[in-house]
C-alpha cells in the first residue's frame, strides 16, 4: 500500500514539461561480450542550440555508468575538441584525415580525455574542406559511416557532434547514425527550424538511412522564470508530444566555465543541478535505447 502511495505521489510530480516525471528503471551496468556500438547524432541545423555541450556532458554522464564513449567532433570549429581541453590547431590528424583516406587507423586519431571511458575523435577547420573534397566522391553521404564501422565494435555509445547545418557533413552524420538527438534553445527562433530538420531526418531515412529514428528533443537553455521559455517549451511538447524529453537543461553560468576549464560538468562541478540534469538526461537516453 505505501508503495503505491509513493507512485501516485511521483505521477503527481509535474517536470519542467508541464509533464509528470516517469520513473525511469535503475542504471543498468553495460552489456558483457561483444560491442556494437549505439551512434547518436547531436543534430540542429541552427547554431547556439547546446549541441556540444550536450555531446560532452551527456557522454560524460554515460562514461560515469561504466559505458565505453566515443564523442565524434564533426563540426569545423572544432568546439566539442576545445571543450574537452584538446588544441585543434596542434593536431597532426583529425576526423578530416579519416574522412579521406582509408589507410589511416582511427586509433590513431582518437585522443583520450580526461573522463575515464571517453574518448573523441577531434576535428579543426581542416574539416570544412571535407564537404567540397567529398561532392565527387561515389557513396559520398556514407564516408562517416565507413569510419564509424570501424569502431562500433570498441564502444558502447557513439555520439556525433553535428555542424549546424544541413549540409554533406550532417547528411553523412544521418547516415551513420543510429538515433538523433535535437536539442533545442528554449526561444521563438528555434522553433521555426524544427520543420526543416525534420524534413532531412525524415529524407535521409527513405533514402539512405531506414534504421534512423528520432530519439529525442531535449530543451535547453530553458529559463523558467520568464514566460517566453516556459510558452516556447509548451509549444515544443504540444507539437511533439512524448519525443520531447522529460529532462529539461536550464541555464547556468557553469557551462561555459566547465569549455574554459576543458572538462565537462559532471567532473567540473559535480554536484552542480547542470551535471545532475545531464546524468537523469543519461537515464532517459538508456532508458529509451534498452540495448545500449
Amino acid at each position: 500500500m505505501a508503495r503505491d502511495d509513493e507512485e501516485t505521489l511521483s505521477d503527481e510530480k509535474l517536470g519542467p514539461t508541464g509533464r509528470p516525471w516517469p520513473t525511469l528503471p535503475p542504471v543498468r551496468p553495460p552489456r558483457s561480450g561483444s560491442k556494437h556500438g549505439l551512434i547518436i547524432a547531436m543534430c540542429n541545423q541552427k547554431g547556439g542550440v547546446g549541441k556540444t555541450t550536450t555531446t560532452i556532458n551527456l557522454g560524460a554522464a554515460l562514461a560515469e555508468t561504466g559505458r565505453r564513449v566515443l564523442l565524434v567532433d564533426f563540426d569545423p570549429q572544432g568546439s566539442a575538441s576545445v571543450g574537452l581541453g584538446v588544441n585543434p590547431h596542434t593536431l597532426e590528424r583529425t576526423i578530416y584525415n579519416l574522412l579521406l583516406s582509408r589507410t589511416i587507423d582511427p586509433v590513431d586519431v582518437i585522443v583520450t580525455t580526461s573522463v575515464e571511458g571517453m574518448d573523441i575523435l577531434p576535428a579543426n577547420i581542416d574539416l570544412s574542406a571535407a564537404e567540397l573534397q567529398l561532392v565527387s566522391e561515389v557513396a559520398r553521404e556514407q564516408t562517416l559511416k565507413r569510419v564509424l564501422d570501424r569502431l562500433r565494435g570498441d564502444y558502447d555509445m557513439i555520439l556525433i557532434d553535428c555542424a549546424p547545418s544541413l549540409g554533406l557533413l550532417t547528411v553523412n552524420a544521418l547516415t551513420a547514425a543510429d538515433k538523433v538527438i535535437t536539442p533545442l534553445e528554449c526561444e521563438f527562433f528555434a522553433l521555426r527550424g524544427i520543420a526543416l530538420l525534420t524534413d532531412t531526418v525524415n529524407k535521409v531515412k527513405d533514402r539512405l538511412n531506414p534504421d534512423l529514428e528520432m530519439l529525442g528533443i531535449l530543451g535547453t537553455m530553458f529559463d523558467a522564470r520568464t514566460l517566453h521559455s516556459r510558452e516556447v517549451l509548451d509549444r515544443v511538447v504540444q507539437a511533439f508530444g512524448e519525443t520531447v524529453f522529460h529532462t529539461v537543461i536550464r541555464r547556468t553560468v557553469k557551462f561555459p566555465e566547465t569549455t574554459v576549464a576543458g572538462e565537462p560538468i559532471t567532473t567540473y562541478a559535480p554536484s552542480s543541478s547542470g551535471a545532475d540534469q545531464y546524468r537523469m538526461l543519461a537515464r532517459e537516453v538508456l532508458a529509451r535505447c534498452p540495448d545500449a
